[in-house]
């Protein structure tokens, strides 16, 4: 039994964090899903090394340049293709899981982020373009992002709320999930048709609590706030659902928004390659893994609950960094934004080297 088949087993899905062309054609992505792979998930620094790191659109792209289509057309059109035809190879796993897994998830255009009406008019439009039931709708945590996501659950969109960094800001999103499931059943909806997951980044948190230890010369700390975030989150999710308010809504067939890790490849060479993986193992969750990291794991990752793992420790871990001046709520409101950023510099530069290759064929 491969290592995913197990991982789903103990209630944890595991998604791929990476999408090409070449992934689809090939039957490598066929294989995944024989072994157990339960989603994909995409965002615009993917996008950009699939696009302009290969010359699987070349000839794509050709066409369109003959159509007339513009950079940012001919960008969507081949990104959609791709979204599409995963997703279409995922149906079955969505199928057989009654819509718990079997997902494709695409990011709104980043430069959004800071703008709900825009989100919510690109995510209707995305979501009635792919016209599938397992495409997810990526919508950042921000504050301008929470209410375009109660507004999509709220019409039956799926969404990945992605970009979440802290407690705090995971708090608002189950919120705004819940708030969009009431929403969806007051309007009639059916609440079992529609999913959604929080995104939560892991490993930028380590890196970004790192730096200060060690300025502060305390590296027996380090290596350990982002695996303790995630784990406090974790309880903090069993409480949400397990409120009497949500009982209502799970009654009338809602499924709870699971916590989804990503960010999971270890940023530090120092810390074994499968860390953000091995650590967080618990039900009912997911974790989205890139390339290099997922053949890591398959090949010398533990498959065993570790999610709840000494949480007691997680806590003393966030008192002794508060005791340290260290303000864990600053770090990650700045790696929201600082991951905001990062998109819309991902996205910049593929519709630049899309438009460099444009010319080039054009020529």
């Amino acid at each position: 039994m491969s290592k995913l088949i197990q991982l789903a087993k103990l209630g944890q899905s595991v998604w791929f964090d990476y999408i090409q062309r070449n992934l689809i054609e090939s039957g490598e992505l066929d294989d995944l899903i024989e072994q157990g792979l339960r989603g994909i998930t995409s965002n615009p620094t993917i996008f950009d090394k699939a696009i302009s790191g290969s010359n699987d659109y070349d000839n794509e792209i050709k066409e369109y340049i003959n159509t007339g289509l513009t950079v940012d057309e001919i960008y969507e059109k081949l990104a959609l293709k791709d979204i599409s035809m995963a997703a279409d190879k995922m149906l079955p796993v969505f199928r057989e899981t009654k819509g718990v897994d079997g997902y494709v998830s695409i990011e709104v255009n980043p430069h959004l982020a800071y703008d709900t009406e825009k989100t919510i008019e690109q995510a209707k439009r995305l979501f009635s373009t792919l016209n599938r039931p397992n495409i997810m709708i990526k919508v950042p945590a921000t504050k301008e992002g929470l209410p375009a996501v109660k507004e999509l659950i709220g019409s039956g969109i799926n969404v990945n709320v992605t970009l979440i960094f802290s407690k705090e800001n995971y708090r608002e999103v189950a919120e705004a999930y819940i708030q969009g499931l009431e929403q969806l059943k007051s309007n009639g909806g059916d609440l079992s048709k529609v999913a959604s997951v929080a995104s939560f980044f892991v490993s930028r948190v380590d890196t970004a609590v790192d730096k200060i230890l060690e300025t502060l010369n305390r590296k027996e700390l380090k290596g350990k706030a982002a695996v303790a975030n995630s784990r406090l989150s974790y309880l903090l999710f069993k409480e949400i659902y397990s409120t009497e308010r949500w009982k209502e809504l799970e009654n009338k067939g809602a499924m709870v928004q699971r916590l989804l890790w990503a960010s999971t490849g270890t940023k530090n060479p120092e810390y074994q390659d499968t860390l953000y993986i091995d650590e967080l193992i618990g039900s009912p969750t997911v974790n989205t893994i890139p390339p290099a990291t997922l053949k890591a794991f398959l090949d010398h990752g533990i498959v065993e609950l570790t999610l709840e793992k000494d949480i007691e420790g997680a806590k003393k871990l966030y008192t002794e960094l508060e005791e340290l001046g260290i303000d864990v709520n600053e770090i990650t409101e700045k790696l929201q934004t600082d991951g905001v950023k990062a998109f819309i510099n991902s996205f910049d530069s593929l519709i630049n080297s899309l438009a460099s290759k444009v010319k080039k064929i054009s020529e």
